[in-house]
């Protein structure tokens, strides 16, 4: 083994403890550490079999060599991560706008119930 290979296997076990505190005091959902585990165990594979995985790989998707096809698959699965974090966002500015939205008219009726009450004073 080389010592890029120890010292990924090192980050990603150490990325898995700190994922599974994460979940541990709640501040990640089941969905969401099952996710993540899932792809760093996939990573810690990886780590431990670049060759193996790359050359499977390599003859799965036809590409000519092994690196190829392990950069194919990375490209892939960081346009992935990049689509759950673009739908997080845009689901939250979603939650906002109508939050936003409800305050507002909360607060309209709220003046005009003060406006009211003045009048009558």
């Amino acid at each position: 083994m080389y010592a890029v290979q120890y010292i990924a296997i090192v980050v990603v076990l150490a990325l898995m403890l700190y994922v599974m505190g994460k979940y541990g005091k709640k501040e990640f959902e089941w969905g969401d550490f099952l996710f993540w585990e899932s792809l760093l165990v996939v990573m810690l594979l990886i780590a431990i079999f670049p060759i193996e995985i790359a050359m499977a790989i390599k003859q799965l998707l036809g590409l000519g060599r092994g690196l190829d096809a392990l950069f194919v698959v990375g490209i892939g699965l960081s346009y992935l991560l990049i689509l759950k974090v673009y739908v997080a966002v845009d689901r939250t500015e979603r939650e906002i706008t109508e939050l936003t939205r409800k305050v507002a008219i909360e607060l309209e009726e709220i003046n005009e119930k003060l406006e009211k009450i003045e009048e009558k004073l």
